[in-house]
């Protein structure tokens, strides 16, 4: 089973007449030798100046003003291109950002901002009085200040506070339903190992759990949801080793799901929608359509479902 040439070129025709900018730049660097250079100068254009990210960066709010969600977004892209240098403007912006304790609360970056609901988006980011906040996206956050702040920086010793007071808490959990938390968990396991940070917890103990997490999350995963490209984010942070976390016919089944949904246009449909603001969400809609792309692309490539036809 591999895709065809007509498949590819639907898709690569759909992506050039519809994509932004930026999942365009991310595109041609997957798939078209692209640099990361044009992802980066692409990213940017979401980045105030304060050094978080906006500007619907995260498809689900359209909210002009820096968010920690929106930042999580653009540090996934930065991770995805594989961006280590610390002296980057961008990178530096967004140590800015954290470092500054804007959206911060009980320890913790906020998940959704009272602005959010002056501006078009999906219900899960109204903003209530009484919201309550878990480690998405603090988890990740604290992990991306670890591994790129200065190690005798305020930031990097609140970061390390967080991650253990995370740590913490993820050891504590029996179950969970949450893809996107166990992702941040996974980040900040990840950022600790990078930056040779492996003093803060029980690395080994965090490890066995997050295998535990995983397996039980895709066991239990709706292919429906592969667009939103965390169940290939777990599969990736564990490519070292991919039948721990597998049964030995799981990637045939996701792939025979991604080729038997595979529109003619060269999309996957998107399985979520919003309440209101119709008429965005129309457009945000072809926007995740784009980033469900790449992540379903992505995951043929890197289990031999994709020819070398794309040019």
């Amino acid at each position: 089973m591999k895709m065809t040439c007509v498949q590819v070129h639907n898709i690569r025709n759909w992506m050039y007449r519809n994509a932004r900018p930026i999942d365009l730049a991310r595109w041609q660097y997957h798939f078209e030798n692209g640099s990361k250079e044009n992802v980066l100068r692409c990213l940017s254009a979401y980045q105030n100046k304060d050094g978080g990210f906006a500007h619907a960066l995260e498809a689900d709010s359209w909210n002009p003003i820096s968010s920690p969600i929106q930042t999580w977004c653009g540090i996934e892209i930065l991770r995805e291109i594989g961006e280590e240098d610390r002296s980057n403007s961008i990178v530096q912006g967004v140590l800015n950002y954290l470092n500054a304790g804007h959206d911060f609360i009980d320890n913790k970056w906020v998940s959704e901002i009272e602005s959010n609901n002056e501006y078009p988006h999906a219900f899960w980011w109204d903003w209530k009085p009484d919201s309550t906040y878990g480690y998405n996206p603090t988890a990740n956050l604290a992990g991306f200040a670890i591994k790129f702040s200065k190690k005798e920086s305020e930031l990097y010793k609140k970061a390390c506070l967080i991650a253990k007071q995370a740590a913490a808490s993820f050891f504590k959990q029996s179950e969970m339903n949450d893809g996107h938390l166990l992702l941040c968990f996974i980040r900040l396991y990840q950022c600790c190992v990078e930056s040779d940070t492996c003093n803060l917890f029980d690395m080994d103990l965090y490890a066995d759990k997050l295998l535990m997490h995983v397996k039980k999350s895709l066991r239990n995963s709706k292919l429906d949801w592969s667009c939103d490209g965390v169940l290939f984010e777990y599969m990736k942070s564990f490519s070292n080793n991919i039948q721990t976390v597998l049964d030995c016919n799981q990637i045939e089944k996701i792939a025979e799901y991604l080729f038997e949904n595979l529109q003619p246009s060269g999309t996957w449909n998107i399985a979520w929608n919003w309440n209101d603001y119709a008429e965005e969400w129309l457009i945000s809609k072809n926007w995740w359509k784009a980033y469900g792309i790449i992540a379903n692309m992505l995951f043929l490539k890197e289990h031999n479902y994709l020819t070398d036809i794309i040019k």
